[in-house]
């Protein structure tokens, strides 16, 4: 790097934001509404002593910019940003404070949590102090990248769309949950190096064994550049999960084998999932920032402009608004805070190729100042965007303001978490809801979602994820077990629907660990054979357990860390997981495009599905309104209609039936048109070799013993006319007729 660079710097361009670099040079650009004057910081390569400090020359539209020839890639820099302290008016400018562009697409360093981090005097606790000392010792630095990476290095192998896309169909998507450290940390395949790392998560054990899962879209949790909170960092803990973010275009160097390469190497991991044919869906945090409230550290934003970036209360601008339960709210209402969270993601999508989002805390981006709004600014700009409209858009659609909670409330294109599957589904298989309850989550939640053209796929079904009870734990504990948070079991939610079986913990009890795992096998098979978008969390296909951790985020150790030496128990589980995913695959009528209703189709003379009790009969509105209701079926008629076009559908037809009582039913198999039996292909009672296949007739009964999932697929299935034209048959059949009722009729 040559001396005497603030001579040579050039006026340069207030687009695009960040430091880009052209080839010859690199062009700095940072908006702030109300600084009076913006610093560059130029540092030596390891960010630890500062080399110089130039003002950039141009002030246009709110943008400051500046244009360096000579700088180039692994440049380490950050900004000084001058103005009023003015903490009452909203402002909180402190030019002692290194801050971070919010456009940087790679970091440097790490913070070192110290008072000259804080734009007051920290130790006063009086944030309308001013504080003078240099805070960028203490700080990570920004570096100016170089963006390009030969995608197409590997060819892809099949169905892949520009750079080697997998291009999974929503229908057909099957997301799996999983924590770039925690998945390869106890991994015994991955290299010791790369354990933890984005690097790891490519190994080729590791690839195969996820495609062998049948999932085919990994979700990471965040990976933006984030902070350890120091509160965590005092008692020997950590932010495990990362939902604390300070960089929206920076991948955390922390997953990364050599940090310079942090960028490229997470180019590579998405590079060798796209060629296994394996989404890559980011867990992203737009909510919110590290920087806290007014008593947090000034890092970026809240030097920058924190009366643009923020949401402050109107009346006392001094102070934030705190939807998100963390301290602050990004305020997606400004324009340019809007534009900076939409160029992430179009960042994200097309430098680095990701296929998707899941936005924590969803509902904070619909915001409007007047409250959620699902016609807000962001939600538009993502729905016109041709980049983002592409991809897949997920939201967690609640937070912790006022109306926050609005699952079901974001508009066509969206697919949501739906925690009423996940809390349903518990209660049913711990014998506390009845089929009525259930019954329409097992139809992707059409009561929530079926309007304005929406599609099943927009229901993310999960029973368990990062926040929560691991499946195991569900079925080993009553009670949450978080003394290892060092908040004296206060922290994490106590509705956990879990039920123990009747041990608290674990326990050698032969006749209690069987229930446990079929209680297991039962929650994994609701999931992955309900209507809908099935989410499964890493691990839990062979029953990881956190010790009954229901809140482990900040927990860098062997709590999180998958363990891979699992035993026979475990290894069946994987099995289990995998025929259920097999069966997903091969079977459309599992994963329809269009709700399921019950509804009788006049033109075709069928119903799509048909509710029936133990006794093979149609469910009745009496038996719909029992609540001891507690075993039941679902037929799932194959020749439905299947598209807009109204015709017959050819898929399987299936028989899924539930049995929530602790004790056996025997369970009528019920008479289909067009069929001449029911073949049992899962019982969640037996070890998949020892479920038969053969032929039961119409009306045989079948044990299904106390809680236990079946699934059977109808045998012989001809069309309709065949069976229609049978010599002397009355074709009155279930799923022919109009009597009984359905959910809709009893609502």
């Amino acid at each position: 790097m040559s001396k005497g660079l603030k001579s040579k710097i050039q006026e340069g361009l207030p687009f695009p934001y960040g430091a880009t670099w052209d080839g010859k040079g690199t062009n700095f650009a940072l908006f702030s509404a109300h600084a009076t004057k913006v610093e560059l910081c130029l540092f030596d390569a390891k960010g630890k002593t500062e080399i110089e400090r130039i003002e950039l020359p141009e002030h246009t539209d709110q943008i400051w910019h500046g244009y360096l020839p000579e700088i180039g890639p692994a440049t380490v820099y950050g900004y000084r940003v001058h103005g009023a302290y003015e903490p009452e008016a909203g402002h909180r400018f402190n030019a002692n404070k290194l801050l971070l562009d919010p456009y940087a697409c790679g970091h440097v360093g790490t913070l070192q949590w110290d008072p000259a981090l804080f734009g007051y005097q920290m130790e006063t606790g009086d944030d309308l102090t001013f504080d003078e000392r240099d805070s960028a010792p203490f700080m990570p630095k920004c570096v100016v990248v170089d963006p390009d990476f030969d995608w197409d290095g590997k060819p892809g192998r099949s169905r892949r769309g520009r750079h080697g896309k997998p291009l999974v169909p929503f229908d057909d998507v099957v997301l799996y949950e999983m924590h770039v450290r925690g998945y390869t940390k106890l991994h015994p395949a991955v290299p010791e190096h790369l354990r933890g790392t984005y690097g790891g998560l490519v190994v080729p054990e590791v690839i195969d064994y996820i495609k062998s899962l049948g999932v085919t879209s990994v979700e990471l949790l965040p990976i933006h550049s984030f902070i350890n909170d120091s509160h965590l960092l005092e008692k020997g803990l950590t932010n495990y999960w990362g939902y604390n973010s300070i960089g929206f275009f920076a991948p955390d160097t922390r997953y990364a084998y050599e940090s310079e390469q942090t960028l490229r190497e997470f180019k590579e991991m998405v590079a060798r999932f796209h060629e296994a044919g394996l989404e890559v869906i980011l867990d992203v945090v737009y909510n919110h920032t590290a920087e806290g409230n007014e008593r947090g550290p000034t890092l970026s934003f809240k030097g920058i402009d924190n009366a643009s970036y923020y949401r402050l209360l109107p009346d006392q601008p001094r102070y934030y608004i705190n939807d998100t339960g963390t301290g602050n709210t990004l305020n997606t209402s400004h324009a340019r805070v809007m534009q900076m969270v939409m160029d992430s993601l179009r960042y994200w999508v097309e430098q680095t190729h990701v296929d998707g989002f899941r936005f924590d805390l969803g509902t904070i981006l619909a915001r409007e100042p007047n409250g959620f709004d699902n016609q807000s600014g962001f939600l538009k700009a993502c729905s016109q965007d041709p980049t983002l409209s592409a991809v897949k858009l997920i939201a967690e659609a609640w937070d912790c303001g006022p109306g926050g909670y609005q699952v079901g409330a974001f508009p066509p294109g969206w697919a949501e978490w739906n925690d009423k599957f996940r809390d349903t589904v518990r209660d049913y298989w711990r014998g506390e809801a009845a089929a009525a309850a259930l019954a329409p989550r097992l139809c992707a939640s059409g009561d929530i979602f079926n309007y304005q053209g929406r599609r099943p796929w927009a229901s993310i079904n999960f029973i368990t994820a990062h926040d929560g009870f691991t499946l195991n734990d569900w079925a080993t504990y009553n009670e949450k077990h978080n003394e290892a948070n060092g908040e004296n079991n206060q922290d994490g939610s106590s509705d956990n629907r879990s039920w123990n079986c009747g041990v608290e913990g674990p326990t050698d009890n032969a006749e209690i660990n069987a229930l446990r795992e079929r209680q297991m096998r039962n929650m994994l098979a609701t999931l992955l054979l309900s209507q809908g978008t099935p989410m499964l969390l890493a691990g839990d296909e062979f029953g990881r357990t956190q010790s009954g951790n229901n809140n482990a985020y900040c927990q860098d150790n062997e709590i999180n860390w998958l363990n891979w030496d699992f035993d026979e128990k475990g290894k069946s589980l994987i099995e289990f997981v995998k025929a259920l995913t097999q069966l997903r695959h091969r079977y459309h009528i599992l994963r329809r495009n269009r709700f399921l209703t019950g509804e009788y189709d006049e033109d075709l003379g069928i119903k799509d599905v048909t509710w029936v009790n133990a006794d093979g009969n149609e469910m009745q509105i009496e038996q719909w309104i029992d609540n001891g209701m507690k075993c039941f079926g679902m037929v799932m008629d194959g020749r439905a209609q299947a598209t807009g076009i109204r015709q017959r559908g050819q898929d399987a037809t299936l028989l899924l039936a539930l049995n929530a009582h602790h004790d056996g039913v025997d369970f009528h198999l019920p008479e289909v048109a067009g069929g001449i039996g029911w073949r049992c292909i899962i019982d969640t009672n037996a070890p998949l070799s020892e479920v038969q296949g053969e032929t039961l007739n119409f009306n045989d009964s079948y044990m299904a013993v106390g809680r236990s999932l079946l699934l059977f697929e109808l045998a012989g299935h001809d069309s309709y006319q065949t069976a229609r034209s049978a010599s002397g048959q009355s074709f009155s059949k279930l799923t022919e007729r109009k009597s009984g009722a359905s959910l809709k009729e009893i609502k």
